[in-house]
């Protein structure tokens, strides 16, 4: 975004990465419309901004339409749409695989029309999973990725690929001033902690002083960036003017690699360091290797990720502490 306060539309508000995004959005003075239907996001983290002068909320499945009415708003016209909104961890779009393909497909185009309406910026939040299970090493943005197109993960794979596909289209034939991150894992307080993921999966056994699990035999790799190293990708690529942006997409996460292994005993060692791994069969497509190329990120937003893993887990680890004490 350019210089002033911004009217900004964020859907997936409710969202675990949603929420940091509006938290700091609304820190650097802008206003933003939440949406979000709850189908993943939490109602609680709608409620941290209730009381903020310059937050708004919508209840609403941008699959549906995204219900935002100028006039219902101070006649104020949007500056720029943020597209967050899908299930993200392979438990939730697993449950609800044609929920997710219709909020990568018919949400991402209804957010686009609205877009495109305001003459507003759009940015998608696109997914590392597009490279599905990579044969190039580590991911640039001009690899174009191997993934199975009707998998059990396929519903979010190809919904996410199907979202840059329209956002790049709506860019060359329209000219809506579209941006495309790519993010890779990303891990912080305000997960959900049945999310399923790698993260919450390991800090909750931890937690409760169960075995850790390890699927396969814990050599398949992950790059793990802190939420706050993200929303800073995001706010400085909507920074930039239209004149300075590569259209193309943005990896944003860290490029240190860890395998699923060495996470787990640096899990354990913050927490429990008595505690067995034991070890599960793979589930089907998980990719053996993620790491991604942020050469692109570092040259044109001048970013990188700042929090190295221990730091951001030990943050992570209290907030579901204090979570686990407080249920």
């Amino acid at each position: 975004m350019t210089t002033g306060p911004k009217n900004i539309l964020l859907t997936g508000s409710a969202g675990f990465v949603g929420s940091h995004l509006t938290e700091r959005l609304l820190a650097d003075g802008h206003t933003v419309i939440g949406v979000d239907n709850y189908i993943s996001g939490q109602r609680a983290n709608t409620a941290l901004f209730t009381g903020h002068p310059n937050f708004k909320f919508i209840q609403a499945d941008v699959s549906e339409g995204v219900p935002y009415k100028a006039a219902a708003f101070d006649g104020q016209t949007l500056d720029c749409v943020l597209h967050f909104a899908s299930p993200a961890s392979p438990p939730h779009y697993q449950q609800f695989p044609i929920e997710t393909l219709m909020v990568g497909a018919q949400g991402t185009q209804n957010a686009l029309e609205l877009a495109h309406a305001h003459g507003a910026t759009f940015l998608l939040a696109s997914t590392s999973e597009v490279y599905g299970d990579p044969q190039v090493h580590p991911q640039p943005e001009s690899y174009w990725g191997h993934v199975n197109p009707n998998g059990l993960r396929s519903c979010y794979d190809e919904a996410k690929r199907y979202a840059e596909a329209i956002t790049f289209a709506y860019h060359r034939h329209h000219g809506v001033d579209t941006r495309v991150i790519r993010i890779f894992n990303t891990y912080g307080p305000r997960m959900r902690p049945d999310d399923g993921r790698v993260v919450t999966n390991l800090v909750m056994q931890a937690l409760a002083g169960r075995p850790l699990t390890v699927y396969g035999d814990g050599q398949q790799t992950r790059s793990f960036q802190y939420v706050t190293d993200l929303v800073g990708g995001v706010v400085a690529l909507m920074g930039l003017p239209e004149s300075e942006v590569v259209h193309g997409p943005v990896n944003l996460g860290n490029p240190d690699e860890y395998t699923i292994l060495e996470f787990a005993q640096v899990i354990r060692e913050l927490i429990e360091p008595g505690l067995e791994i034991i070890h599960e069969p793979l589930p089907a497509d998980d990719p053996r290797q993620r790491k991604p190329d942020i050469s692109r990120a570092r040259d044109l937003l001048g970013w990188a990720p700042g929090v190295d893993l221990r730091a951001g887990l030990t943050r992570t680890v209290e907030s579901f502490r204090q979570q686990v004490l407080q249920a």
